[in-house]
């Protein structure tokens, strides 16, 4: 805080003198084409004097608007690519060098020499600014320590994270739906190894595996459709890391000397993951978090599909998969029954829900028989 006060004094100073000085100078120009003014005259020194506090206090404001401006700029500069800074500098060298070689032989023209070198400087920095940035690739082969620098940046923005999908996520399908909900942020990047493994799938000669590797590529094309998001193929891979993993292992690894959230629904990758401290979104459970919450005595209406492994039980399942055992169901097998929630399981497959049927008194009291059984054990 204190080194910031006092950058900013000395700017604002540096500013005021500045203003200072350039309207001293303009004053004297200004009185060179008055006739009859000496420059002894008290008129002349007083004009002088308040044409230096004018501009010293044009400075002054200058300086306090500039200030922030200056220190958001700088901000900003933080988060810009190195690779995109050494562009603009390179751009700003060449377009310097060339504007003064092409306006040399007018340089000697009196009154217009330099009006016309800084007029070709402006142009030429400009110029040169967007050649440079339209050729940064070409750049990294000239400075090849750079494309570390440029991975790092590319899986960053801001406060957020990009996302790395793996091969099972991309067959499931699920990811275009979610991302196309906007409740994913960040750029979605695909590992040009884990696209390679999804065209190797889908040019088996398995047609199972053939047909899940062209779903996969076919929700790839949904995900670069989604607006809401930035989807890419990511093949600047950092140089620490190890190409002869196994797919999933790379994923991983390359998430970790990123800085990404891989997203997958597979369980190995999963635990691969959390033991490399890599953070992980798992679809499976968004999946059961997203599913209703029923709480006892809750009414239900669903159909009875099967019988139970309890006598008397029947089975039935909600629209998300979600199973409900029926307490007394089984006499009701095929039939849509309306039925009452008695109690909710959580297990590592999900939710079960236990019920019984309603306004079967024989039935439920034997089903709370066997659930009193159950309890027991």
């Amino acid at each position: 805080m204190i080194l910031l006060r006092g950058l900013w004094s000395l700017f604002v100073t540096a500013m005021t003198l500045v203003g200072a000085i350039v309207a001293n100078y303009g004053a004297d120009l200004v009185f060179k084409q008055l006739d009859g003014v000496t420059s002894e005259s008290r008129d002349l020194m007083a004009s002088k004097i308040g044409f230096n506090v004018l501009g010293g206090l044009l400075g002054f404001l200058f300086g306090l608007v500039a200030f922030r401006k200056l220190l958001s700029w700088v901000s900003h500069m933080e988060s810009v690519p190195l690779v995109d800074k050494v562009a603009s500098v390179t751009g700003v060298l060449i377009g310097l060098a060339v504007a003064i070689l092409a306006t040399t032989p007018v340089a000697s023209l009196e009154g217009l020499g330099l009006p016309i070198r800084l007029a070709a400087c402006v142009v030429g920095i400009i110029l040169g600014i967007g050649f440079a940035m339209s050729a940064k690739e070409q750049l990294l082969y000239v400075f090849p320590g750079f494309a570390a620098e440029k991975s790092e940046q590319a899986v960053s923005t801001g406060n957020t994270q990009a996302k790395m999908l793996d091969t099972n996520i991309i067959i499931d399908g699920r990811i275009a739906d979610i991302a196309g909900t906007g409740f994913l942020e960040g750029p979605i990047l695909i590992p040009g190894f884990v696209l390679q493994e999804l065209r190797h799938i889908a040019s088996s000669a398995d047609g199972l595996k053939r047909a899940r590797g062209r779903r996969g590529l076919d929700i790839l094309n949904r995900l670069k459709q989604v607006e809401s998001v930035e989807t890419s193929v990511f093949e600047d891979y950092p140089s620490e890391l190890d190409t002869s993993e196994e797919v999933d292992q790379r994923l991983v690894s390359l998430a970790a000397l990123c800085n990404a959230t891989v997203i997958t629904n597979d369980y190995s990758v999963n635990e691969i993951a959390k033991l490399k401290n890599v953070a992980v979104l798992n679809v499976n459970e968004l999946a059961n978090a997203m599913k209703p919450v029923f709480l006892p005595g809750e009414d239900l209406t669903v159909t009875i599909v099967k019988e139970g492994k309890e006598p008397g039980q029947g089975v039935a399942y909600l629209d998300d998969g979600t199973m409900v055992v029926v307490e007394g169901g089984a006499g009701y097998l095929g039939q849509l029954v309306g039925v009452v929630v008695t109690s909710v399981l959580q297990t590592t497959a999900g939710k079960m829900i236990f019920s019984e049927v309603q306004g079967d008194d024989g039935n439920a009291a034997g089903g709370s028989t066997v659930r009193k059984r159950r309890e027991r054990r």
